[in-house]
């Protein structure tokens, strides 16, 4: 007897609200046979969408060897396996590293994407990264720390774009990041602070650069938090002074003639 295999799923759970999760990863953890969850990441309210007695397994003790074994094992006996991370896997999910180990095994994969916190920062701010004449490009960093950053990539290099920057992985090292936005962005420059963006627990602070270690230590927070710096983050206050040409009356495009009258 053939038994039917499926591809290892790598799945996005999205920022931390069950809700945020796609329709395709709810499907998946609810097909699912054996979970692989980032149990230090992941909120364990996620598995909510799994069926009752599904085997799961948190990898926040295991090292690579023993996840790559279990979804292994898993694919070989013919189980759905999904592999549940954080944010979206692209994104600083050390997802790269196990696909070439199943790739080595000759194991198929597959990746649902999913929503980062990023995302739900903004959502949680009010914010829209690109504003017309403010900012067009936005820069997801970290701070070099354990886990080296190549030089042209340093946290002084892309400040000094004074773009839209979202920085992840680095509550430990704010002192040293509030130094090096301080230097590009200039003191009085608003930031904000997302703690456990959509999750029951979230914590906003709004505050400028030069206070921004402080009033992280006083919050106590030291992870599980993005720092967001930018102009953007000042257009509420000061006022929208450029909109879009997207709806602006006077800009024509292929579904908005100039002779319409009426819209359909």
């Amino acid at each position: 007897m053939i038994v039917s295999k499926h591809p290892v799923i790598f799945l996005g759970a999205g920022p931390g609200d069950p809700e945020l999760i796609t329709v395709k990863g709810q499907r998946a953890l609810k097909e699912a046979e054996l979970i692989i969850y980032a149990g230090s990441l992941v909120p364990k309210e996620l598995l909510k969408w799994s069926k009752p007695g599904v085997s799961v397994l948190n990898s926040a003790s295991m090292h690579l060897e023993q996840i790559i074994d279990a979804m292994v094992e898993g694919y070989a006996g013919g189980k759905r396996v999904v592999r549940l991370h954080t944010g979206d896997p692209s994104l600083y999910g050390a997802t790269l590293e196990q696909m070439l180990e199943l790739e080595r095994r000759n194991v198929p994969y597959a990746v649902i994407p999913g929503v980062t916190a990023a995302f739900a920062a903004a959502a949680a701010l009010g914010i829209e990264f690109t504003v017309p004449d403010v900012s067009q490009t936005l820069i997801f960093t970290r701070m070099a720390g354990r886990t080296s950053v190549p030089e042209p990539e340093s946290l002084a290099s892309l400040a000094s774009h004074k773009a839209s920057m979202v920085i992840y992985l680095s509550m430990k090292l704010v002192e040293q990041v509030e130094a090096v936005l301080r230097k590009a962005y200039g003191d009085r420059a608003t930031c904000a602070v997302v703690f456990r963006a959509s999750q029951p627990e979230e914590k906003i602070i709004v505050t400028t650069l030069k206070d921004l270690s402080r009033r992280v230590k006083e919050e106590k927070i030291t992870r599980h938090a993005l720092i967001l710096v930018g102009k953007v983050l000042d257009v509420r206050r000061e006022g929208l002074k450029h909109k879009s040409k997207l709806y602006d009356q006077s800009f024509h495009h292929s579904h908005r003639r100039k002779d319409d009258t009426q819209l359909f």
